[in-house]
């Protein structure tokens, strides 16, 4: 890999740059056509961690490449594996084997992606050297304790800033201790940093979560010949049970469209009068379409067609059509499929008819920012009648377009902003956002994408 390869990669966000990049999306025409959302972003940073573990090649395709999964890419060459980008998409990794990671030279920066430092503390974790993290501005506020704290049973020191945040130290043990840890909150990455952990580690490890979270990390852990079980418990919950120092087989990953990248365009073509819109190979993996599930509740016009499964991973096309939306109650079991999706959703409530109450939002306050408090503020600002609590959210809609007409200040979080410039698309006023830097982590090409459906979206001066 050269230097140049990662040179599509936009510059990283650090406190005290005056950089920002105000976007405004106003009321657009119908939306219609065809378009491929970027490659999942969860399975993108499986892929370049485990193909750095395998034995021999890994050829990814669809992988994303935004900048939270070009700032894995680097640390998966940091620590020794041979990263080559070949095109669009389209990536090459030669592995060092389960245990082969070496240490890096520098610190790895993880821009602002929470996924990629939490699951790599756990890949580095059981591995005989010390490893420098940091991030940006929004990382370094985000909590780190909750995989600090299983990896540090395991066997792994941290040095950390107050509150477990970055910039930390992770130094890995040379003598790695098997666990039985059960999650106190629902997290993928929580599960995946341990499981990660425990490749390198003799015995059998093992997770239980009471709540199913997304199962990426199983799913491609069994497709290179990993040894993992999954067991549903008679009290509830799973076990997972993952045999430690397998030998993993280099693979050829096909990752699919990103579910939760999807529900923005999907949400702005129920939205916006007159809209009729496909989104290709969208992975369904069915711990990760809560959203579809709810909008379908919701009385939206979404069709699933040409299902199938690629790499271990069932994808299918979205169809989605202008609906008139009816507001619902959303449990908060349901959260764990639906996580990121929150913001968009809160977004739909605002064009639906009747109440919508989100429950069980706890976690949303401790994302890229409090989205639970930023849609709360934004949606207020846009006119719409929004009640909020620790863990609640109320959107009252009124089955009309919101007024709109704010400028929102995004806190560098990526789901935000592209959540109000599509409420921009078909609110009375146009809708602003203070940057639109960080909606680069995951969608880069999103204002293009949009634009090219039919929406209105442009950079604002000033």
């Amino acid at each position: 890999m050269t230097a140049v390869d990662f040179e599509r990669r936009p510059k990283r966000r650090h406190a005290g740059e005056n950089m920002q990049k105000p976007m405004v999306s106003s009321r657009a025409g119908a939306l219609a056509g065809t378009a491929r959302v970027p490659g999942d972003k969860s399975v993108s940073h499986r892929a370049l961690m485990l193909g750095a573990l395998a034995v021999g090649e890994s050829v990814i395709e669809g992988l994303l490449e935004g900048e939270d999964v070009l700032c894995t890419a680097e640390a998966m060459r940091a620590l020794g594996a041979e990263v080559e980008r070949l095109g669009d998409g389209r990536w090459r990794l030669h592995g060092r084997g389960v245990g082969g990671l070496t240490e890096p030279e520098g610190v790895l920066d993880m821009g602002n992606s929470g996924t990629g430092v939490r699951l790599l503390m756990g890949l580095v974790a059981t591995h005989p050297f010390t490893t420098f993290f940091t991030g940006d501005a929004s990382l370094r506020s985000r909590p780190m304790k909750r995989v600090v704290e299983p990896l540090s049973r395991i066997g792994a020191g941290f040095v950390t800033r107050t509150g477990g945040r970055l910039p930390a130290a992770v130094i890995g043990t040379p003598m790695p201790r098997p666990i039985t840890y059960e999650l106190p909150v629902a997290s993928a990455q929580v599960k995946s940093a341990i499981l990660l952990a425990g490749l390198n580690t003799p015995g059998e490890t093992t997770v239980i979560e009471r709540e199913a979270t997304r199962d990426h990390t199983e799913l491609m852990l069994r497709n290179l010949g990993a040894a993992i079980t999954v067991e549903h418990l008679p009290e509830g919950g799973r076990a997972i049970r993952l045999v430690g120092q397998p030998e993993l087989t280099g693979r050829p990953v096909i990752v699919p469209a990103d579910p939760s990248s999807a529900a923005f365009p999907a949400v702005a073509a129920l939205a916006v009068p007159g809209s009729d819109v496909r989104l290709t190979g969208v992975g369904v993996n069915p711990l990760r379409t809560g959203l579809y599930q709810t909008l379908a509740e919701m009385s939206a016009d979404i069709r699933f067609e040409n299902g199938r499964t690629e790499a271990g991973e069932p994808v299918a096309d979205l169809v989605v059509r202008f609906s008139a939306l009816k507001g619902v109650d959303v449990p908060a079991e349901r959260a764990p499929s639906m996580i990121d999706e929150y913001p968009i959703l809160a977004v739909a409530a605002a064009f639906a008819e009747g109440k919508t109450r989100m429950f069980g939002l706890a976690e949303l306050r401790v994302k890229e920012s409090d989205r639970l408090a930023a849609m709360a503020r934004g949606l207020a600002a846009c006119g719409v009648n929004v009640e909020e609590d620790a863990d609640t959210l109320v959107v009252h809609g009124t089955g009309k377009p919101p007024k709109g007409g704010a400028t929102i200040a995004v806190n560098l979080d990526h789901r935000i902003a592209m959540a109000f410039l599509v409420l921009g698309m078909a609110s009375e006023e146009p809708v602003a956002i203070d940057d639109a830097r960080a909606i680069d982590t995951s969608f880069p090409a999103f204002p293009a994408m949009m634009n090219a459906l039919g929406a209105r979206i442009a950079a604002r001066e000033g």
